[in-house]
C-alpha cells in the first residue's frame, strides 16, 4: 500500500514563507512523478506543480516564480517552498502521486495566509 504524509503547514502573514514536505512509502520513488494539490474552502482541487523522477518541474501559473517543488530520491520525500504567499494561496495542501495506475494522496495540510 502507498502511504503520503504530508508535513509543515501553518499560519503566515502576506509576503511570509513555509515549506511543505511529503513522506512517500510503499512504492519506488524514484519511479514515480510527485505532485502537489490545493484546495481552498470554496474552490475545487487545483494542481499546483509536478516533479517528475528527473526533477523536472511544472507549475501552475499563479505560483511560478514564488514557489518551487523539489524531491529527494534517498529520502523520498518531496517538497514545496512557497515565498511571498497571498492570502489567495490559502488552501489545503495535498500530495499525490500515481503507481500502477492508480491515484494516492496524502491527508492534507492546511495553509492558511492572512493579510
Amino acid at each position: 500500500q502507498v502511504y503520503l504524509v504530508e508535513s509543515g503547514g501553518g499560519s503566515v502573514q502576506h509576503g511570509g514563507s513555509l515549506r511543505l514536505s511529503c513522506k512517500l512509502s510503499g512504492a519506488n520513488f524514484g519511479l514515480v512523478t510527485m505532485a502537489w494539490y490545493r484546495q481552498g474552502p470554496e474552490n475545487e482541487r487545483e494542481l499546483v506543480g509536478s516533479i517528475t523522477p528527473e526533477h523536472t518541474t511544472e507549475y501552475v501559473d499563479s505560483v511560478k516564480a514564488r514557489f518551487t517543488i523539489s524531491r529527494d530520491n534517498i529520502r523520498r520525500m518531496t517538497y514545496l517552498q512557497m515565498n511571498d504567499l497571498r492570502p489567495e494561496d490559502t488552501a489545503k495542501y495535498f500530495c499525490y502521486t500515481r503507481n500502477r495506475g492508480r491515484d494516492f494522496w496524502g491527508q492534507g495540510t492546511q495553509v492558511t495566509v492572512s493579510s
